[in-house]
C-alpha cells in the first residue's frame, strides 16, 4: 500500500480511511477559518475576559480528556507566561476525581474548556464541579460542535462564552486531527496579549505553512510509515512535551494499539525510557524554536545516532543549520513553541494515518468492535459532595 495522503482521497476511501485524511489535509483551510472566527468574535472576546487576567489572585484552568487535555498542557504555559493571574491545565480526568486538589472556593476562577464534540461526559461534569465549588466563577468553552452539549448548555448565560469553531473542524473520524489545531491556535488566539491583528495575520501565516507542509513532507511520512516499525517515541520539551504525548496518542489510536507509542522530554529519556530502544523503534524529536532547547535536543540526537539501536531517528521542527538528512524541516515565522505545535503535528497525523492502513486497519474506525470510541462511553459521574 502507497497512497500519499493529498491526491488519493478516493483510494483513502477504500482503505475505510477518508475521514481522516481529509481532516489532515483540510487543515490549512481551516486555520485560515478559524482567524476569521477570532477576528468577528474579538469584541465580545474582551468584553467576556475584561481585566481577570490582570489580576494575580485570579486564576485560568484549561481543561480538557485525552487529545483536549493536551490541548490544555499545549496552551497554558505560554499563557501563564503573559499574564499576572495563574493559568494551568488539569485533565478534566484529574480534576473530577480530586476536585480538593485543584479548586479554591473564594478564588475567581475562568474554566475553559475543549471538546471536539463537547459532549463527554467529563467535560460537562467538569462544568458544573466548578460552578458548584467555587464562588465566582466564568466559562469560555472552544468546541467544534454547536449541538453538543457544552455549546448548548452555555447559551443564555450571562457567566459563559461559548466559541465555536469552523463546522469542518468537528472531525467525524475517529481521531482529534484538525478539530485538535483549530482548539489550540484558537486558544493561543485569545489569550495573546498582541493586538488583535497580530493575532490573526499568525493564524494565516502559520496555514500558508501547514499548507507548504503537507505537499513536502506528504510522501516522504507514507514512506516511513511503511518500515519495519513497532514503536515510536515521540520526544519535546516546553509546550511540545504535550505535544509528543499528542503525538504518542494518535499512533496508538489508530493502530489499535498495535504500534507502542511512548512520549518524554529529550532529557527525561535518558532516565529510563531509553530502554525502550529496539531496532524496530523509530524515534521523532520534535525540535524548539528556543536555541538553549535545541542544544539539548541535539546532545540526545547525536548521542542516538552513535548508538545505533534505533531504526530510524528524525526530527521534526524549524530549519537549522543543525537539521540532518531525512529531517523534516520547515521555513516558519518567529513564533513561541506552541504556537508551532500544530505545523509538527501534522507529521504524527500523517504517520498514525499511514501506520493504521499500513497495518490493514480502517483508519477512520480502528475499533469497529467498540471498545474505544469517538466520544467516550461507559463513564460514571459520581457525586463530588
Amino acid at each position: 500500500m502507497d497512497v500519499t495522503l493529498l491526491p488519493d482521497l478516493p483510494a483513502w476511501q477504500r482503505l475505510g480511511g477518508a475521514h481522516t485524511a481529509e481532516e489532515i489535509a483540510q487543515q490549512p483551510a481551516l486555520w485560515s477559518a478559524v482567524a476569521d472566527v477570532i477576528d468577528s468574535a474579538s469584541t465580545r472576546i474582551d468584553a467576556f475576559l475584561g481585566d481577570a487576567l490582570r489580576q494575580p489572585g485570579h486564576r485560568v484552568i484549561f481543561t480538557g480528556a485525552g487529545s483536549s487535555g493536551f490541548i490544555a498542557e499545549m496552551v497554558a504555559d505560554q499563557i501563564n507566561a503573559q499574564w499576572p493571574a495563574e493559568v494551568r491545565a488539569i485533565h478534566t480526568t484529574s480534576l473530577l476525581t480530586h476536585p480538593a486538589l485543584y479548586l479554591q472556593r473564594d478564588r475567581p476562577t475562568l474554566l475553559v474548556s475543549f471538546g471536539r464534540s463537547g459532549s463527554s461526559p467529563e467535560s460537562v461534569a467538569a462544568v458544573e464541579l466548578v460552578r458548584a465549588q467555587v464562588d465566582q466563577t466564568r466559562f469560555l468553552d472552544i468546541t467544534c460542535n454547536a449541538d453538543g452539549a457544552l455549546a448548548q448548555r452555555g447559551q443564555g448565560r450571562s457567566d459563559t462564552l461559548s466559541l465555536l469553531m469552523p463546522p469542518a473542524s468537528c472531525d467525524r473520524a475517529f481521531a482529534m486531527t484538525s478539530s485538535l489545531s483549530c482548539m489550540l491556535l484558537a486558544a493561543l488566539s485569545v489569550f495573546d496579549t498582541a493586538l488583535w491583528a497580530e493575532r490573526t495575520a499568525r493564524l494565516r501565516s502559520l496555514a500558508e505553512c501547514a499548507a507548504q507542509a503537507l505537499h513536502a513532507w506528504d510522501a516522504r511520512v507514507a514512506a516511513l510509515a511503511q518500515g519495519d516499525i513497532s514503536r515510536v517515541i515521540y520526544l519535546g520539551s516546553g509546550p511540545l512535551e504535550a505535544t509528543a504525548r499528542e503525538a504518542a496518542l494518535k499512533v496508538l489510536e489508530l493502530t489499535a494499539g498495535r504500534v507502542l507509542a511512548l512520549a518524554n522530554t529529550p532529557l527525561g529519556f535518558r532516565h529510563g525510557p531509553k530502554s525502550t530502544l529496539n531496532g524496530t523503534t523509530l524515534v521523532v524529536v520534535l525540535r524548539s524554536a528556543q536555541p538553549l532547547a535545541r542544544r539539548y535536543e541535539q546532545d540526545l540526537l547525536e548521542e542516538l545516532r552513535r548508538d545505533g539501536i534505533a531504526a530510524r531517528i528524525v526530527s521534526v521542527g524549524p530549519s537549522s543549520a543543525d537539521s540532518a538528512e531525512g529531517d523534516f524541516v520547515l521555513d516558519v515565522p518567529t513564533l513561541p513553541d506552541a504556537w508551532l505545535a500544530p505545523l509538527w503535528l501534522l507529521v504524527a497525523q500523517c504517520f498514525a494515518l499511514q501506520r493504521s492502513a499500513a497495518l490493514g486497519l480502517p483508519p477512520d474506525n480502528p475499533f469497529p468492535d467498540g471498545t474505544v470510541n469517538r466520544v467516550v462511553q461507559g463513564v460514571t459521574i459520581h457525586d463530588h459532595g
